[in-house]
């Protein structure tokens, strides 16, 4: 009776040859996977519910929301894009949501269309802005990328929507349990541990490590793996750091696959006080991206995991300022666009310092509609530095 209760989207836990193979990872240990180094207790309610009441007394807890809408940018439609000149284009969509046009092929990572994070419609994180675009107007894709199972990262109704799209799902182990269990075709899911590849047309795309933890309930905590990513074509090489925090793991990511042209690295929801282990601060993240070019200042930052869903007590800006900050500090190129909007590296980027103008109080006559908050897209700075 309590299974027909729990909602679909809980997802289903590994059983099976599935299962078997999760329990064969060396990251698999005590019937739970772990992280390399010991963490704290993430997601426990010893977290959870002190970060809660923090969050209820907390007088400035309105700086957690913008106050003006954000301004949104429409990327074209898949049917009038060109193709990037330059062979790669990488889109933010909101989040940890990113189309990454590499070589010819469309990879589209930690794709979250859905108005909440959270199992149910009603309640949990509600977006700050809407999704930039329909989901089937960005279309195809060749491959999805999951980094884990969280509702932040891996969203049941859009999942079920990129079905039709004839796409490849990259998961860490055990989190196909969850894509079978909303429709996904077995042979259209590829299950990787840390460091095991698959190839998606002219991509190579492999599971790296992070430090994080993953499940969809408190009853099956451990049973997935979390991973990063790094996606390498015949002229580029991208990482998505999905969700992590800081550890000399990145160090040895970029020896064994790097360099990379271009980073997407995780710089918000960060909180010294409840999870310092497992998200990392913007600083955590610029150095992260150095480390992943073996101390060097290579290639592009793009800051992902903030503006669009709160989920920590700081103000909703702070992490796009603090990275611009700390890369200028470190030498390292930031792109910083809207939400839907694209660029290329290695022909301009945005940083123009939007979310100023979007955090600043309106000086009188109300507030703009989602989409509509002032200013073009992005100013560039000209061609790519530090690489």
């Amino acid at each position: 009776m309590l299974s027909r209760l729990r909602p679909a989207s809980f997802g289903a836990e590994p059983t099976g040859e599935r299962l078997a193979r999760v329990r064969r990872s060396p990251q698999f240990r005590d019937g739970a996977f772990r992280n390399e180094l010991p963490v704290g207790a993430a997601g426990s309610p010893r977290q959870i519910v002190p970060m809660i009441r923090d969050a209820l007394r907390r007088a400035d807890r309105v700086r957690r929301k913008p106050a003006r809408a954000l301004p949104i940018v429409r990327p074209p439609a898949a049917a009038a894009a060109e193709p990037p000149a330059s062979g790669l284009r990488l889109t933010w969509l909101g989040h940890a949501t990113v189309l990454a046009e590499i070589d010819g092929h469309r990879v589209l990572f930690d794709p979250v269309w859905g108005e909440r994070c959270s199992p149910f419609a009603f309640a949990g994180p509600k977006r700050l802005h809407p999704a930039p675009a329909p989901l089937a107007a960005l279309g195809p894709y060749d491959a999805v990328v999951i980094s884990h199972d969280h509702y932040d990262h891996l969203d049941m109704p859009t999942v079920r929507a990129l079905i039709a799209s004839d796409a490849v799902f990259a998961v860490p182990l055990g989190v196909g349990a969850h894509l079978e269990h909303w429709g996904v075709p077995a042979g259209r899911i590829r299950e990787l541990d840390w460091y095991e590849t698959t190839r998606v047309g002219g991509l190579t795309l492999t599971a790296t490590p992070g430090q994080h933890f993953c499940g969809r309930g408190l009853r099956n905590l451990g049973r997935t793996l979390w991973a990063s990513w790094a996606v390498a074509g015949p002229g580029h090489r991208i990482f998505h750091s999905g969700d992590t925090g800081y550890f000399p793991g990145f160090a040895e990511i970029g020896s064994r696959l790097g360099p990379f042209d271009a980073t997407m690295m995780q710089i918000g929801a960060y909180s010294e006080a409840y999870w310092p282990d497992i998200h990392m601060t913007p600083e955590e993240g610029v150095r992260a991206h150095v480390d992943l070019s073996g101390g060097t200042p290579h290639g592009v930052l793009l800051p992902i995991h903030w503006g669009t869903f709160n989920l920590a007590l700081h103000p909703w800006d702070e992490p796009a300022e603090r990275t611009v900050g700390e890369a200028r500090n470190a030498g390292v190129t930031v792109a910083v666009p809207r939400p839907g909007e694209s660029f290329e590296p290695d022909l301009g980027l945005p940083l123009d310092p939007w979310w100023q103008t979007v955090a600043a109080r309106p000086s009188g006559g109300g507030t703009r509609g989602p989409g509509e908050a002032g200013g073009t897209p992005g100013a560039t700075l000209g061609a790519r530095r530090g690489g």
